[in-house]
This record gives structure tokens, sequence and C-alpha cells, in this order.
């Protein structure tokens, strides 16, 4: 049996390589990649404790991040795509089209 212990550390560098992700890349797209990373760190931390508690609550709520994050992939990935005809690129310091 694997100690919690693991998952959390699994879970802390995934959580890590995500804000690092987040922080220092302008492509759009590895940015969403990065808070798909986040995310899943979350997901294992959820899992383990829930484990390890004895419960399914975490496990549940694991499944509905999942969800989550398969819209919210899905409505981002349509919005750069619909970015990228208008401006053709993908770099976040461009995105200013809401501006007035």
């Amino acid at each position: 049996m694997i100690p919690t212990s693991h998952y959390v550390v699994v879970s802390l560098l995934l959580f890590t390589t995500g804000v690092i992700g987040v922080l220092t890349r302008r492509n759009v797209i590895i940015i969403l990649m990065s808070i798909e990373l986040i995310l899943n760190a979350v997901n294992i931390n959820l899992v383990a404790f829930s484990r390890l508690v004895g419960s399914v609550e975490g496990q549940a709520f694991a499944i509905f991040i999942i969800t989550d994050a398969a819209a919210e992939a899905a409505v981002g990935l349509g919005i750069i795509i619909a970015f990228f005809r208008n401006r053709e690129t993908v770099l976040a310091d461009e995105m200013d089209i809401l501006k007035w």
C-alpha cells in the first residue's frame, strides 16, 4: 500500500509545474494545459485523502472537477480558435480584443 505522502508529493510537483506554466508562458494553449495540470493535482489530493479517510465524497468531487475541466477546455479552445482566426496569434499579450 502506497502511503498518502507519496500522492501529496506527486500532487505538489504537478501543481508547481502548472503554476510555473501559467505564470511564465505567453502561449494561451500552454496556459490552458497548465491549468489542467493544476486541476489534476487537486484531483490527486482529493482521491488520496478520500481513500485515507475511507469515504467516496472526494472521489465524487474529483469526477465533477474532471467534468468541469473538460467543459473549460472545450470552451477555451473554441475561444482560442475564434481569436486565432481574427488576429492570427495565440499569445496572451496580444489578447486585447475586448478593450475599448
